[in-house]
C-alpha cells in the first residue's frame, strides 16, 4: 500500500482517505467515534481531512481496533502508512522561503497539466526568470530570493530525473511577449521553453492573442494527477493556494484544460511560434 515515491502529503491523503472509508465501512458516525475514543470531534476532523502534520500510529491502532479491521496485512500497511507519512522530504530545507504543501505535492505527481495566462510556469523558468519574477512579487525579505531561485531550480529535476513528471503546459502569448528585463534574458527564457518542450515528457502549447477570450481567462491553474490518488486542482494565491478535489470541480477544470488545448497551437506550432520569437529578439 506505501510507496517510497510517495511524499509525506500524499502519503497522509491516502491515510485519511482509507480511514474516513472504514468509519463508513463500519456505519460509526463521527460522534461515535470521537465519544469511543474520548476525542473531540475535532481531532477526528483532522484526521480525516488530513489535516494532521504527523499522524500518531497509536490512533490509528485505536480506529483500526474500534471499526473491526482485524487484516494483520491491512493494519500493519495502514500504521506504515501513519509512520511513513511523518517523514520530512527534501523540500524542508526550505521551509523558510515555502508556504503550503504544493511543492510535497508536485514532487510526487506523475502528470501536472497546467494553464498560465501571465507568467512562464515556474517547471520552465530561467534563473534569471525566477528572480525577476521573485522580486517583483514584493517578498517580505530580499534576503530569500536566491533561496527562492534555488528552490525553484531544484524542483525542476522532476522533469529530468529517472521516471520523471510528465507536464503539459499552455502558455498565453502574454506571458511569453511580456518584457524580462534585457534582451538576452527574454532570449533566454524563450529558448529554455524550446529546450523542455524536446523532452519526451513535456509537452507545450502556446495560445495565441488573436484567439481572443476562452474559457482559461477566469485564471491560471494546475490539475496534478497521481499514481494511485484522486486528481487535485491548484489554484495560486498571493500567500498560499487553493485545492479542490470535489469531483464536480476536477471534472470542471479537466473541461477546461481540454478546451484549452484545443484552442491552442499544437505542439510542433508553438515550439516553431517560440523559434520564431527568438530569432526576432536577435
Amino acid at each position: 500500500m506505501t510507496s517510497d515515491r510517495q511524499s509525506p502529503t500524499v502519503r497522509r491523503r491516502r491515510l485519511s482517505a482509507e480511514l474516513r472509508r472504514l468509519r463508513d465501512q463500519a456505519r460509526m458516525t463521527s460522534t461515535e467515534v470521537a465519544e469511543s475514543l474520548g476525542w473531540s470531534r475535532g481531532k477526528l476532523s483532522r484526521i480525516e481531512n488530513a489535516q494532521w502534520q504527523r499522524p500518531n500510529p497509536r490512533d490509528v491502532q485505536d480506529l483500526l481496533d474500534l471499526y473491526g479491521v482485524t487484516d494483520d496485512v491491512q493494519r500493519a500497511a495502514l500504521i506504515q502508512l501513519a509512520k511513513d507519512s511523518r517523514q520530512r522530504g527534501w523540500w524542508t530545507a526550505y521551509r523558510d522561503v515555502l508556504a503550503g504543501s504544493y511543492v510535497d505535492l508536485e514532487a510526487e505527481a506523475s502528470v501536472i497539466r497546467t494553464y498560465e495566462p501571465l507568467i512562464v510556469p515556474g517547471l520552465l523558468q530561467t534563473a534569471a526568470y525566477i528572480e525577476t519574477v521573485t522580486r517583483t512579487a514584493l517578498p517580505r525579505d530580499p534576503s530569500d530570493i536566491s533561496r527562492r531561485v534555488e528552490l525553484r531550480l531544484e524542483r525542476q529535476r522532476l522533469l529530468t530525473k529517472d521516471d520523471p513528471l510528465r507536464c503539459h503546459a499552455i502558455i498565453d502569448e502574454t506571458a511569453l511577449i511580456r518584457p524580462l528585463g534585457s534582451v538576452a534574458a527574454h532570449r533566454d527564457q524563450l529558448q529554455a521553453i524550446i529546450n523542455a518542450a524536446s523532452l519526451p515528457n513535456v509537452t507545450v502549447q502556446v495560445m495565441p492573442l488573436n484567439v481572443g477570450m476562452h474559457p482559461g481567462v477566469a485564471g491560471p491553474f494546475v490539475l496534478m494527477e497521481f499514481p494511485e490518488d484522486p486528481l487535485l486542482v491548484h489554484i495560486e494565491t498571493g500567500t498560499d493556494g487553493l485545492y479542490l478535489e470535489k469531483s464536480e470541480e476536477v471534472d470542471r477544470y479537466t473541461l477546461v484544460f481540454n478546451h484549452l488545448r484545443a484552442m491552442a497551437l499544437m505542439p510542433d506550432a508553438s515550439v516553431s511560434y517560440l523559434s520564431e520569437m527568438v530569432d526576432r529578439l536577435g
